[in-house]
């Protein structure tokens, strides 16, 4: 009884200690990413420093072939609206009716619906134009933060947490997470080969995209939480419901 005890103390104390570094490490990259949005701004919009930009693109010109340019061209198709709907729709059908787990159908069309109108919020604001050389074909709208970067960030990343509270099979689970992440900078990498967008726009986009997915997860979270509460009073408070009754 006492080992017994004793190893299920154990196992809570690890995953405290898990969740805590896990918690640390949302933190800091949250940290991470609102001072890099916030340098971003000052250094294009108030110092008018663009410096970086063009570097990249005179690096990137270097090694512009039409193989690069299909590569390009079919990793940001993965990145636009014509592939992101279809998807998410998918992954609520899968949620909805497969796996049949209601708070991820939930969750999924409120972070993209919510994302979307934050990129164009965030695009009206700042108002900066594209570049004005693009390599293929001329892209609409306009240019900070992109979209693509952004809207990727949210969707794969949802991916992300999805296959990391869910899958079991540790080689399998990071095996995943590590393919979804290269996917998401192959994106925005692409972008800026291109020359649709900047490589500050990209940057921007990421983590614009970071901090409202962390902070959809977290809000989401703590309503589901709140809903499991209000419907199941019993499993929340037992010692309470026993001593009533």
């Amino acid at each position: 009884m006492i080992r017994k005890l004793t190893g299920r103390v154990k196992k809570f104390w690890a995953a405290v200690a898990l969740l805590s570094v896990q918690m640390t490490v949302v933190l800091v990259l949250f940290a991470c990413a609102l001072v890099a949005f916030v340098f971003i701004i000052r250094r294009v919009f108030y110092l008018h420093n663009n410096k970086f930009d063009f570097l990249v693109f005179d690096y990137l010109s270097k090694h512009v072939d039409k193989e690069n340019n299909s590569i390009m061209l079919f990793f940001t198709f993965l990145g636009t609206h014509k592939f992101l709907i279809p998807a998410n729709l998918v992954l609520i059908a899968y949620f909805l009716f497969i796996k049949k787990h209601k708070w991820y159908s939930i969750k999924v069309p409120a972070i993209a619906l919510s994302s979307l109108g934050l990129m164009f919020g965030l695009k009206f604001l700042f108002d900066r134009p594209r570049p004005l050389m693009p390599l293929l074909f001329d892209a609409k709208g306009l240019s900070f933060p992109s979209g693509h970067a952004l809207m990727s960030v949210t969707f794969y990343g949802l991916l992300i947490y999805i296959t990391f509270k869910t899958i079991k099979n540790r080689p399998l689970r990071w095996t995943l997470i590590i393919m979804l992440l290269l996917l998401v900078l192959i994106i925005g990498f692409s972008r800026v080969y291109l020359r649709v967008h900047y490589a500050s726009d990209v940057i921007a986009g990421y983590c614009v995209g970071f901090l409202w997915l962390v902070i959809c997860v977290h809000t989401l979270n703590q309503i589901e939480k709140y809903s499991r509460h209000k419907r199941n009073p019993v499993v929340q408070h037992p010692a309470v419901d026993a001593h009533v009754l």
